[in-house]
């Protein structure tokens, strides 16, 4: 065994034996960069959210009495958080932008103001799918995750009245006639049925809210900010967990304008998500979710056109650090294809701007040039 890990075990036994309460080492990073209404804004929720169950690692400026590492930019801070969970020293983040991949998507948490429920809005950034009806589709399984991860054995589930509502309803369906196990929720109004009305998300009816990650990102700063005039996020959970078919890294986001008490809740989130095995959940539920044919449905959803689209060979990987953004997220997809036609390696990406594309810093100015006279940007 690794003489880091003997010494860690038996430094956590010590503080247990020493506090009377058993540590599941269990380290969450909290990032301190950026927030628009101060430093002490973000290191007050961290002091607060001491405990002897799990340990706090700090991003951005040091911290007194916390591990940390300094970093400076949103760049900085995303290479921080990777390598972190790359050697396994830290199993969730807290942060305020991170540049996810299409395919991974967040889900917030609310607190409804007519009754104090929790409420789980999937999803509120990042972008599961380009198509909206299918992201939707992957967005209901992403908030089943969460809500099973955090003690929901078996939430109730609602789609939000949203254009692609009735699409994703009938799919949904079809997934649970084909063996995937999804309770869906009954609206309050006096016709019922899976899809939610306004009314239904104030009052809290279904555990998760299913909905496209620009309405739910919406959402969460309404209820968020209501009370505070929309200048201060004070109420709910944040933004939540990245979740997304085989990703492994729960990154909870919060925003440069969530205030103490928010973020206080966000890394209890963070805590509650990673004690109740998010990844291993995220896990079952996908291939669960595949044995009942989630690829044939999603293929469902295929245009004629989009199914015949030629895809441009790879070119060879590199280490991409810089962004481009500023493409409509229709189009990210086809803005990466078309630096691929001309030897460009670029990954599609989700910034808390909106969707970008990741490109080496050799090759920065050249796809930015290509992007240009293509029309993307």
């Amino acid at each position: 065994m690794d003489k880091k890990k003997i010494a860690s075990s038996l430094l956590n036994l010590a503080d247990s034996l020493e506090s009377g309460v058993l540590k599941e080492n269990i380290k969450i990073a909290v990032t301190n960069f950026g927030s628009e209404l101060g430093i002490e804004n973000v290191n007050d929720a961290i002091k607060a959210s001491k405990s002897p169950l799990f340990d706090i690692v700090v991003i951005g400026s040091p911290l007194e009495g916390f591990e940390s590492y300094e970093a400076c930019g949103d760049d900085q801070v995303a290479k921080v958080l990777e390598d972190l969970f790359e050697k396994g020293q830290i199993q969730g983040a807290v942060t305020m932008h991170y540049p996810f991949p299409i395919g991974v998507s967040t889900v917030g948490k609310i607190i409804t103001p007519a009754s104090g429920k929790e409420v789980y809005i999937a999803t509120t950034t990042g972008t599961t799918n380009a198509k909206r009806e299918k992201a939707m589709v992957l967005n209901a399984i992403n908030g089943i995750i969460a809500a099973k991860a955090n003690g929901i054995e078996n939430p109730s589930l609602g789609i939000l009245n949203i254009e692609g509502a009735r699409v994703v309803e009938k799919k949904l369906v079809e997934l649970k006639e084909n063996g995937f196990d999804i309770n869906f929720a009954t609206s309050k109004r006096l016709d019922g049925g899976f899809v939610m009305r306004g009314n239904d998300l104030v009052a809290g009816t279904p555990d998760i809210m299913v909905c496209d990650s620009l309405t739910g990102n919406v959402l969460i700063k309404t209820f968020a900010s209501y009370t505070s005039g929309g200048f201060y996020e004070a109420t709910g959970y944040g933004y939540g967990p990245s979740i997304g078919d085989g990703y492994e890294n729960p990154v909870f986001i919060i925003s440069r304008a969530s205030g103490t008490p928010l973020i206080k809740n966000a890394i209890k989130f963070a805590y509650d998500s990673v004690k109740g095995n998010i990844v291993q959940v995220s896990k079952e539920v996908y291939d669960k979710a595949k044995k009942a044919k989630l690829q044939d449905i999603l293929a469902s959803l295929e245009t004629k056109e989009e199914g015949v689209k030629e895809i441009a060979p790879m070119p060879e990987k590199e280490i991409v650090t810089k962004s481009i953004g500023g493409i409509d997220i229709l189009e990210i997809e086809n803005a990466v294809q078309v630096l691929w036609v001309e030897k460009v390696y670029a990954e599609s990406a989700m910034g808390c701007t909106g969707p970008i594309i990741m490109i080496s810093e050799d090759n920065f100015e050249r796809a930015k040039a290509i992007l240009e006279e293509k029309e993307y940007i």
